[in-house]
């Protein structure tokens, strides 16, 4: 009697966390899957030979991007991704610690690391997950970039669901007019837990030329996300592609 008695008081088993992403529905299924890539920005300064670097990735095969930042005239960001989260614990720790990375001086506070998402409305689902982010960065005619990681205030959160999605709505189709004007692509990251910071997002504006990349940031300052609900930006890492590695 008294183990059918602890028994009845059990609490029922939770339903299991949903890990999956969504994207939209196509012939009235959803998309979903479990795959997504994870891209982290790397910033090294006390470089004289970009060269070195250069070939260093070209060897090790990388999947990524080099970029000199304009900001540091000895400074570059390497952007590495992957799909598989170890890579950057083994491969790309591997290669950061042999010269002539480590002959040079990690500027950690610029380091930038997420994953990307679904957010339910997407029509290619993995293309979005997993190919767009890479053709984005690795387009040669598409050189210069922008990164920068963010975090809400905790009060957009408490917001209903319309709330929310009005104001990113309008945040939205600023980026969209520049996507479709040629002007520039980006490339959206969530970094919840994953920065030290205790940032959310990673935002990569990718374009031809910097003008419309500064524009885009300047334009969006106007939204009621940004002006009202934005609680940190930055730091900035401005740079311009000097190699980037085959598409795979």
């Amino acid at each position: 009697m008294k183990e059918a008695s602890t028994q009845a008081q059990r609490p029922a088993p939770l339903p299991a966390p949903d890990m999956q992403e969504y994207g939209a529905r196509q012939n009235d299924q959803p998309q979903v899957s479990h795959r997504r890539l994870y891209m982290q920005l790397q910033v090294f300064t006390g470089c004289k030979d970009i060269g070195q670097v250069k070939t260093s990735l070209e060897q090790a095969q990388c999947e990524c991007v080099l970029y000199l930042n304009v900001n540091d005239p000895q400074g570059f960001g390497v952007l590495f991704f992957a799909e598989d989260p170890t890579y950057f614990v083994t491969t790309v720790r591997t290669l950061l610690a042999t010269a002539p990375f480590s002959t040079l001086t990690l500027l950690p506070e610029m380091t930038m690391f997420g994953r990307t998402y679904g957010t339910g409305r997407e029509r290619e689902l993995e293309e979005w997950l997993l190919e767009k982010p890479k053709k984005n960065v690795l387009d040669p005619e598409w050189a210069w970039a922008i990164w920068y990681p963010l975090r809400r205030k905790a009060e957009f959160g408490l917001l209903t669901g319309p709330e929310q999605g009005k104001i990113l709505g309008e945040h939205a189709m600023i980026g969209r007019s520049y996507g479709e004007a040629g002007l520039a692509r980006d490339v959206r990251l969530a970094c919840h837990g994953l920065d030290k910071n205790d940032n959310e997002f990673v935002i990569g504006l990718i374009g031809k030329e910097l003008a419309p990349l500064s524009k885009i940031v300047q334009d969006m300052r106007k939204t009621q996300q940004t002006a009202k609900y934005i609680q940190s930006l930055g730091p900035f890492f401005v740079g311009r592609a000097t190699y980037q590695s085959a598409f795979k």
